[in-house]
């Protein structure tokens, strides 16, 4: 950006450094260059979305709130009458129709507001002739081309007949508009209401603009109101009110400043009358967050606004109920694409970054700026941090939301996460939330995850840009940089026209030289969490676990890639939350945190790129939010979990971090279970075949020995699953008694583990399942950040993201030995996860097309679980297993010698007759046992919603 550098403020040396508190950059870049400037004027069809990054620039370098170049034409028709104030007089309102390029509004006005504007151009004009200042230059240029008197409107006798005034008010208002000096005037603008966001194409049709007296207050979240919603303490505020097809925002017009932006949602009402506003001539707008009430100047205008706002937001989505309870509609024929496991995730994600050109925004439970996203790293150009730098450089705005976390529970440090990000360019802003004691949320997580680039791609699913998390279908287990643990991607970089900043950084942030690297996972990014977890994340590259004695813990995820309408839904979801924290929290609110305005669904299929290997089906966008951390209430997540398992005809799979379900009313109340429950038993009330496939990692994703007893986390997790799955009243074998022991034929629960060589040993390692995803006969899929358990799909706990996939086309397949239409996006995701699980990705022999047929289910399926189970427990006596239904047990089985270590040659030999990853999960295991955290224990105190 030209000119940049010049405002690039020197990193602060103080000892507070490391402390968020202390931002290097206190302002944004307010300096346009000469060719910004003209890219904001040029277009005819509207201004860029950029303009409402730049309103101060805008109103400081008197940019013209009309298109240059473009006609603006009016048509004054539908005289209306109304009585004055004196009950005597009666006037008469004029409708003015308005067209500006493909821009068309209405506007009314009495016959006094075109005398109020023929005042004030005329004073305009003599102010000008008298004061020959230099900064009025282009002004008297603009006069030089008016006539020298200025029109009348005193009439003459026609004028006197109403048809003809509304003649000549539309001829006289044409004259003036096609003068530039006249059409720019501040008093000609307020007349036309036109202000900077006007003719922003993607904010949609230009909607309703004009002055409005505000009341401050009104806010429906504890803590923003002084004294109840400010019926004591209070103030009036003139603003210049905009209202588009989605949102309405007021902004000090003066200083180019947004105030504030509501949003419409389900909770949208406008009421008119003392009796709601405790104001004459007050209008009262809500939505779920907000009560706003402003006040007009006259009866008229209060029903006139009222009416223009209802209209402009009955076409709206967002005030309709849609399905499952969630605030957007299903789309169809949207572009879309899943991944499995992060590396093709993070591929795309890179490259659809690089094509960012208005605005970038991330959430994510954890972020480290430090991650490649293109592997192996070969230098830094594809580490996100030095993405987002260019791309701030480029004049991106990139806005970044993360969970700030109770540090004495985890390690994430989002304190170091902020502070790196915020230390590259001012034009990236990053929020933490919540503010755990202000908002009294201690136990509650942002856990959602997704990007979204220019409001027209969205990414979501279970990845956090994060360490540990890019991973492939190889799942290996070793990363020593040796030429058998390379991959090769495609890391080519595109041409960049501006260099890059030269920015100072701490010495531990930066790797040794990349040139000739191999590794996969440099220094924290190579992982094993259950062995220990992360520290010291503000020394990135140094590694947290020594990699040449501990393997790795794999990493398997479900992630998902949208564009058009429901890119822009994802988006704002995204403002909502950005919104409601810069007003929650007090070191947001000033202007360094910009207001966020949604982008028009009218401009959503217009779209600059899309990502590669994208298909066409239906897609809404689902979430969990609650008003601590959304300002709103919604638990769609569950609702379509519930919806598809009840309405699947043949299976449903799914792949999930947690499995904690089944309702009793007072520890657990997502229904998940019940639901699978009773699909079951109408399968085979009915005698139809149905398969429920659950794959889960094989142990909580905590650290700790399970053989020493100190892994309390590990066994409270684990003491919920199995209270879900096989052990007590509620457990969803214990409600399927009446099927007895063929509940086999029904379910199948499995884990993930595989094997490698390791310094000259063989290892093995369970897989961790972080996927948040359930498939449903080969059409339709859910894919998000949402687990299995009731802090993730209650919807008044942790916030979360998903979105529901549905084919639209159909393609031949077969379904228990029959002719099945199937979806074809639904079924490559169904063959890409069976195809890893069971073998059949490197053992073409092996049949997946059939998910629930007999051969499938018991010999394909199950059968490689158990000889999986059989060869790992001879080999490396693994645990988590059956055979351990004690500590004593447990304990005693962990001494036994292993076939790795006293026959190392047989051992290998037996691992060569592994199939696939699958093994099945042990139900037996520890059930002698109450897992539950001892009470004296800092997990046995907390609150039993923690683990739930």
């Amino acid at each position: 950006m030209a000119g940049a550098e010049g405002v690039i403020e020197p990193l602060a040396h103080a000892t507070s450094a490391n402390k968020v508190s202390t931002r290097r950059f206190s302002h944004d870049i307010h300096v346009l260059s000469p060719d910004e400037v003209d890219g904001l004027m040029s277009s005819c069809d509207g201004r860029p979305f950029h303009v409402v990054h730049h309103l101060p620039e805008i109103k400081e370098k008197g940019i013209p709130y009309l298109i240059p170049g473009v006609p603006i034409t009016c048509h004054v028709d539908n005289t209306e009458k109304y009585t004055t104030r004196s009950k005597v007089h009666v006037g008469t309102l004029y409708t003015v129709r308005l067209t500006h390029g493909p821009f068309h509004w209405t506007v009314k006005r009495k016959y006094k507001h075109f005398q109020e504007l023929h005042r004030d151009l005329y004073k305009h004009k003599m102010m000008l002739h008298f004061m020959p200042l230099g900064k009025f230059a282009k002004e008297r240029q603009m006069l030089r081309n008016m006539s020298e008197e200025m029109p009348s409107l005193h009439g003459t006798e026609r004028t006197r007949r109403t048809s003809s005034k509304m003649k000549y008010l539309e001829e006289y208002l044409n004259g003036l508009l096609e003068n530039r000096f006249c059409r720019n005037d501040h008093s000609m603008l307020e007349f036309l209401s036109v202000g900077a966001l006007s003719f922003v194409s993607d904010l949609g049709p230009k909607g309703l603009e004009g002055p409005i007296v505000k009341k401050s207050g009104g806010h429906r979240i504890q803590g923003l109101n002084c004294f109840g919603h400010h019926q004591i303490c209070f103030r009036w505020s003139r603003r210049w009110l905009v209202v588009k097809d989605s949102f309405l925002l007021y902004m000090n017009r003066d200083k180019g400043k947004i105030n504030f932006v509501l949003l419409f949602d389900p909770e949208f009402k406008v009421k008119v009358g003392r009796a709601y506003t405790d104001t004459t001539h007050g209008v009262c707008i809500e939505n779920f967050a907000r009560s706003l009430i402003i006040k007009c100047s006259s009866y008229r205008q209060t029903h006139w606004w009222s009416h223009e706002i209802n209209r402009l937001a009955d076409s709206c989505d967002y005030i309709k109920p849609q399905r499952f309870g969630g605030f957007a509609p299903p789309r169809e024929n949207t572009l879309t694409k899943w991944y499995v496991n992060g590396s093709g995730y993070f591929s795309d994600l890179a490259d659809a970054l690089e094509q960012a050109k208005e605005e970038i925004f991330i959430t994510d439970w954890w972020l480290s700026p430090e991650i490649h996203l293109k592997r192996p790293a070969t230098d830094n150009y594809w580490r996100l941090d030095q993405i987002l730098r260019r791309k701030a450089e480029q004049g991106v705005k990139i806005c970044v939301m993360l969970y700030k976390e109770v540090e004495l529970a985890l390690g994430i440090n989002s304190e170091h996460s902020k502070r790196v990000l915020m230390d590259l360019h001012p034009n990236i802003k990053v929020m933490r939330h919540p503010d755990h004691v202000s908002s009294v949320v201690f136990l509650w997580a942002h856990h959602e995850k997704m990007v979204a680039i220019d409001q027209t791609v969205g990414f979501v699913g279970g990845l956090d840009l994060a360490f540990g998390r890019w991973d492939d279908g190889h799942y290996r287990l070793t990363d020593l940089g040796t030429a058998n643990g390379t991959v090769k991607e495609n890391s080519a970089k595109p041409e960049v026209d501006c260099p890059a900043s030269e920015v100072v950084q701490e010495a531990e942030t930066q790797p040794e030289d990349l040139a000739g690297n191999t590794k996969l996972w440099l220094g924290k990014d190579y992982s094993n969490f259950v062995k220990k977890d992360w520290v010291q994340l503000d020394k990135p590259f140094e590694d947290n676990i020594d990699r040449t004695q501990v393997p790795r813990m794999p990493w398997r995820d479900l992630a998902a890639n949208l564009h058009g309408r429901a890119a822009r839904d994802l988006a704002r979801h995204f403002i909502q939350r950005w919104n409601f924290t810069k007003i929650f929290k007090n070191k947001y609110k000033d202007d360094f945190y910009p207001y966020l305005l949604p982008k028009s669904q009218c401009t959503a299929d217009d779209l600059p790129f899309t990502v590669p290997g994208t298909s066409k089906a239906k897609v809404q966008i689902l979430r969990s939010a609650d008003r601590w951390s959304t300002g709103t209430c919604e638990n769609s997540i569950l609702s379509a979990y519930l919806h598809a398992i009840e309405n699947s005809e043949h299976y449903i799979y799914i792949e999930n971090q947690f499995f904690i379900s089944c309702s009793d009313g007072r520890t657990v109340y997502n229904g998940i279970g019940d639901a699978i429950v009773n699909r079951v038993l109408r399968a085979h009330r009915e005698q139809k075949k149905f398969r429920v496939f659950i794959v889960i990692p094989l142990l909580p994703g905590f650290e700790g020995d399970v053989t020493s007893g100190e892994a309390n986390a590990i066994n409270a997790i684990l003491h919920f699953t199995y209270r879900t799955l096989s052990r007590g009243e509620f457990s969803i074998l214990s409600r399927l008694g009446e099927i007895k022991e063929r509940w086999t034929e029904y379910i199948t629960v499995c884990g993930v583990r595989t094997h490698a060589q390791l310094s000259q040993s063989m290892v093995t390692e369970f897989i961790y399942i972080h996927s948040k995803a359930l498939i449903a006969d080969d059409r339709c899929y859910i894919i998000g950040s949402a687990n299995i358990n009731d802090r993730s799909m209650l919807g008044s706990r942790d916030s979360e993201l998903a979105v529901f996939v549905e084919d639209e086309e159909r393609v031949p397949s077969v379904m228990d030995g029959q002719e099945y239409q199937a979806g074809p996006i639904t079924l490559a995701l169904r063959k890409q996860c069976f195809g890893v699980l069971v073998g059949a990705a490197s053992n073409p022999s092996i049949n997946i097309d059939d998910p629930i047929s007999d051969e499938f289910f018991f010999s394909v399926w199950n059968q490689a679980a158990r000889q999986n189970d059989i060869i790992y427990d001879r080999v490396f006596k693994c645990l988590p297993c059956d055979k351990a239904h004690s500590m004593r047990e447990l304990k005693e089985y962990s001494c036994v010698g292993r076939l790795c270590d006293t026959d190392p040659e047989q051992a290998a030999e037996e691992l060569k007759a592994i199939r696939g990853l699958l093994v099945h999960f042990p139900l037996k295991y520890l059930n002698a046992e109450n897992l539950l955290p001892p009470l004296n224990t800092k997990e046995g105190m907390a609150p039993v919603g923690l683990w739930t």
